[in-house]
């Protein structure tokens, strides 16, 4: 924008931090930072440019993207059965979605990197001792003889995220997420019959279609043509996989930063990198015009209830990330800037003044009893002021309660009415839900029983079964369970729609709110 100062790696030091960490030693810190400066990037240029491409697939309604996972990881939890669990929930989650929908999904997990924790208070009280905030484990320890801010941290979370990454890469490039297999993603430990046969049907359909293929020859060449800029080479057997996290520690994403050229940018405009995976019972969608040159981090806004919807137009401190075209800024991955809509349309001109499809991403979060009254004024914001955006639908943050015992959970039941608030919202206003961000696990325990942190669901999960397998030092997790009740509900709804089974105004509410909310109601009366 005119007028305002250019963007530097280090501007972000200029401007007010909310929640800062006070090292005691600054040299130290300087030290590990210098260090993660000169360490290889997480990712390359060609995934951050594939991400973008795929998500302007999403702003498009050609794709829908799934962001799940921790709301905080641990160094303990970076083990190879974790990791497996996560990523085999992820994929079982969005085979539901492609089978019903019919769409490309976008897989982006809150994993391998997100080791920090926001808190509102710099001090805690634990029994009679006041100590610092656990800020997560690349800041301090969980352990209160641990709190003092230890840089070398810093230096444990680069190196724990590159360990979860190469064992990512290397699983989804040894199989695990091949199609023709998904039966090796158990769901032994799953209580609810029904689901089971649910998921079963997916795959006996699926099944029958590969088969199909085989038959007619189309398994030899479908799916299989190579791609630049690291492609899958089989869709079958290959998926794209993307990691997130939040940018909390601003020294420690400016040490991660690169300054990098575009892949195939030369003289002129990128060639279109591929689609994410496509339906395996559905042709390959048509190739997308080529994506404009510049590309930077992508930026995610988390819209919340505690500003007010007249409240968007005002101007304040920016976040800018504009750079040339031959350049591809960031430190590799997703960035979720937790920031208010009071930003509104001031920050959509800032962060993306080309208009650049993918380039934005709106995650609402508001609660099932506050969605109506903001949601609706939000998209007719977005829509007059022409910004490409991706809506997506966060139903877990603004759905968090304390059990009786006093356990944070949240209600399955509350997850779900704002889920469906949101697609009907989104389809009144005309416009379109472009993914959901939900924070759940896949994690076991030693004998193979998920976690038990949000009450309610196909399982009944009721408030006096939260402490037997309560293992979150942050936010309470859907479950394995849990997480797919909610991938065949919207798969569901998105079948429905693709075959005109239900009205616009139907849009899912009926189905979830009628399926669950009963349910939840006699779950809490338990």
């Amino acid at each position: 924008m005119s007028g305002e100062a250019p963007w530097r790696l280090d501007s972000w030091k200029e401007k007010p931090a909310a929640q800062p960490v006070e090292y005691p030693d600054h040299a130290h810190l300087d030290r590990v930072l210098a260090k993660l400066g000169t360490l290889p990037p997480l990712v390359t240029p060609s995934e951050i440019e594939r991400l973008r491409y795929q998500l302007g697939l999403a702003q498009r309604n050609e794709a829908f993207v799934l962001h799940a996972g921790d709301c905080a990881e641990s160094f303990d939890a970076c083990t190879q059965e974790n990791i497996s669990a996560k990523i085999g929930l992820i994929l079982s989650f969005s085979l539901i979605l492609i089978w019903g929908a019919r769409l490309p999904v976008v897989r982006i997990g809150r994993i391998a990197g997100q080791y920090a924790k926001p808190r509102s208070s710099a001090y805690e009280r634990i029994g009679e001792r006041e100590v610092l905030s656990f800020r997560g484990d690349n800041v301090n320890g969980l352990d209160i003889n641990e709190r003092t801010p230890d840089p070398e941290r810093l230096l444990s979370a680069y190196f724990h995220s590159t360990a979860t990454l190469n064992y990512v890469r290397g699983l989804l490039s040894s199989g695990f997420a091949s199609l023709h297999h998904p039966r090796d993603w158990s769901l032994a430990h799953v209580r609810s019959p029904a689901l089971r046969r649910e998921f079963s049907q997916i795959i006996d359909d699926l099944g029958d279609a590969l088969d199909f293929s085989r038959t007619i020859g189309a398994d030899a060449f479908a799916f299989a043509a190579p791609y630049e800029r690291g492609g899958a080479r089989n869709a079958l057997a290959e998926v794209d996989f993307y990691t997130s996290h939040e940018g909390l520690m601003l020294a420690y994403e400016q040490a991660l930063t690169r300054e990098l050229p575009v892949p195939g940018s030369g003289s002129g405009s990128p060639t279109a990198p591929p689609s994410p995976s496509p339906s395996p019972a559905s042709p390959a969608p048509a190739p997308a015009p080529a994506p404009a040159p510049p590309t930077k981090t992508q930026i995610q806004a988390q819209t919340q209830t505690k500003t007010q919807s007249q409240s968007r137009k005002r101007t304040t401190t920016p976040l800018r990330t504009s750079c040339g075209s031959a350049t591809a800024r960031g430190s590799s991955r997703a960035r979720t800037w937790s920031i208010s809509v009071g930003y509104g349309i001031r920050l959509l001109e800032i962060v993306n003044p080309d208009r650049e499809p993918g380039r934005v991403t709106l995650i609402t979060r508001y609660g099932a009893s506050k969605i109506q009254d903001h949601l609706p004024a939000h998209i007719a914001s977005v829509q007059a002021s022409g910004h490409p955006v991706v809506w997506i639908c966060d139903p877990m943050h603004g759905n968090t309660q304390t059990s009786a015992s006093g356990l944070k959970t949240r209600h399955f039941g509350t997850i779900v009415t704002e889920l469906a608030a949101c697609l009907r919202i989104h389809a009144e206003a005309g416009s379109r839900l472009g993914g959901v961000s939900l924070e759940f696990t896949g994690e076991l325990n030693e004998e193979g029983f998920s976690v038990t942190e949000c009450v309610g669901g196909s399982m009944e999960l009721g408030e006096e079964e939260l402490g037997l397998r309560y293992q979150s030092f942050c936010d309470p997790r859907l479950n394995f369970e849990q997480s797919l009740d909610v991938a065949f509900l919207i798969s569901n709804h998105f079948k429905k729609e693709r075959r005109g089974t239900q009205g616009e105004g139907d849009v899912l509410y009926t189905e979830l709110a009628g399926r669950f909310a009963a349910a939840a109601t006699t779950t809490a009366a338990k």
